[in-house]
This record gives C-alpha cells, structure tokens and sequence, in this order.
C-alpha cells in the first residue's frame, strides 16, 4: 500500500460517520462508572492517545495503535494493531480494564465485546466531539473535573482567535490534505469538502473554505479545478518527510503552474508540514492559530493567548 493510500484511508477512518456501537459507554450515560485511578487503558487512535496523554492519564495507557508517535514516549508502549486490523491477541496479553475507540470501529465490536472489557467509543470527526472526548474519558477514568476543564479552556482559546479574527474579510481557502510531490506538477489533490472537520477547523480560523460542493468529504480536485475554484489562500497540508526531502520552496512552486490563480499571484500560498495538521485531538487547536495567523498576519498576535490565560 502506497504512502498517499495510508494516509487518505486514515483520514477517512478518522473522519467517518458511524450510528452508534454496542457496550458504549458516552456523553449521554452519566451513569458510566469511574475506572478507577489503577486502570489499565488501550488506545486506538493517535487522536485518542493525545487526549488520555492530555488528561494525565498517560501512565495507564498499556497499549497504542502503530499509527501512534505523539507524545514521544508513546514509541515505547506496546502496539496492538491498527484501525481496521487490531491485534486482539496482543489486547488480551495487556490485561486492559478499559479500551477507548472511535465510532468508526464499529466493525470490529462484536470483537471486542468477546474480550469482556469495558469499551468507550468518542467521536473525533468534528471540534465538538474533540471537546466532548474530554469530557467523557475524564468521566470513565477518574479525570471528570480536568476533562470539563480542559473542555472549558479549549473554548475560550477557540473564541480568543475568533475575537481576534471577527471584524476582518474571510478569505477563500483551498485546503490541500495530500497530493503528489516531487514530480514538479500538480496531480491527485485531495482538499478538505464542505462538510466536515476541516471546514469548521476555517472557520474558526478565520476563513471560508473554497470548495463548497456537498457530498464528498475529501474530494480530489485538479489543476483547471482549482483554477476555476480561484482561492485567494492555498494552504498544503505536506508531510515533514517530504519537507525535509524537496523543501517548502519546491512544494510552493508546484502551484506556479496556475499563475492566474489568486492565491498564486498575490503569493499566498502556504505549506504546514506540523504532524498535528491531520490528528483531530487535542492539538487541533495549534492548527487554528496557525491558520489564523496565516490568514490574517495583520492582526495582532498577542491577542491569540486570551484564552490560555483566562
């Protein structure tokens, strides 16, 4: 399987609709029982992984996805799979007393209700769901008032930047999530759709996302497409290996291709190659403040840590 299929499929599976999922327990059980602070707790998303780590709770967690690398110290926990092939030999070993999945695991719960171990499926497909995570793992695992803290701060920090952002133009931003590199041509660009994560991850930032068709959430668009689409930002979601390999220079140039692209001309054309751009926990956040300040570099950034100081 190729670099580029890895990573669109974990977008997919990372942002996937699914109903609901047996042995749940979420947001609307209050009655789910605490843990414990002993517990013993398996991962299986990175984005999961970030928030138990959030949470303090990273002593406890026994097992992680291979797809999880933050923190650092996650390298040394025990792997137990990956998304749609987890490793049910390897969860039974760690003796886990809670597992914490997302809702588009939901294939793999008859599974996991043989394992006879407490489950708790979060949503990480929008900001709210993120939010909500916090909370609801907080519940379960004895962090009930730093999840509702965490959830709090969060907030304001989102509204710190939206204040900042409020009273100026919202530009039309083509947000690339991955497409060919290095072949100095502009080929297979999948950008974030209308409905979903990324959409809202713009708006918060400031900006309106310039693909507004509905239907497909990460749609591949060529170069006359985007050339129709005229974003005045094109940001590049680009992976730091490929960074490190061909440079940002390199990567911006590609759009050169489009000369009367608005973005192109004003020269705003931006790479992130941040490994927190595509991980939907925790550090979403980050993601939003650097877009804001790419988008409105005229805004005074000091007003961005309104919110981590309130």
């Amino acid at each position: 399987m190729t670099a580029r299929t890895l990573l669109i499929t974990a977008i997919a599976l990372v942002f996937s609709a699914c109903l609901w999922a047996g042995r749940r327990f979420d947001r609307s059980d209050g009655a789910a029982a605490s843990t414990g602070p002993g517990c013993r707790i398996i991962s299986m998303a990175p984005s999961i992984t970030e928030t138990l780590y959030a949470l303090g709770l990273g002593d406890r967690v026994v097992g992680v996805t291979r797809y999880c690398s933050y923190p650092p110290e996650t390298a040394q926990k025990p792997k137990t799979g990956g998304y749609y092939d987890p490793n049910f030999e390897a969860m039974v070993r760690l003796h886990p007393d809670l597992i914490v999945m997302l809702d588009d695991h939901q294939q793999s719960l008859p599974e996991f209700a043989k394992l006879r171990v407490r489950t708790l499926v979060v949503s990480h497909r929008t900001i709210e769901g993120i939010l909500d995570s916090f909370r609801a793992i907080g519940r379960v695992a004895d962090r009930e008032a730093l999840g509702r803290q965490l959830a709090d701060q969060y907030t304001r920090r989102l509204q710190a930047i939206q204040r900042r952002t409020q009273r100026q133009s919202r530009p039309r931003v083509l947000l690339a999530l991955d497409r060919t590199f290095g072949r100095g041509q502009l080929a297979d660009v999948y950008v974030a759709g209308v409905d979903g994560y990324f959409d809202r991850i713009l708006q918060c930032a400031g900006g309106q996302n310039v693909y507004q068709q509905r239907g497909v959430r990460n749609p591949v668009v060529s170069p006359e497409g985007v050339a129709w689409l005229n974003p005045d930002v094109i940001v590049d979601l680009a992976p730091r290996t490929v960074v490190d390999r061909l440079g940002r220079s390199a990567i911006a140039a590609d759009w050169n291709r489009l000369p009367r692209v608005e973005a192109v001309r004003r020269h705003r054309v931006f790479v992130i190659d941040q490994d927190y751009a595509l991980v939907p926990g925790p550090r979403f956040i980050r993601l939003v403040e650097d877009l804001a300040e790419l988008l409105h570099p005229d805004v005074k950034k000091s007003t961005a840590d309104e919110g981590r100081k309130s």
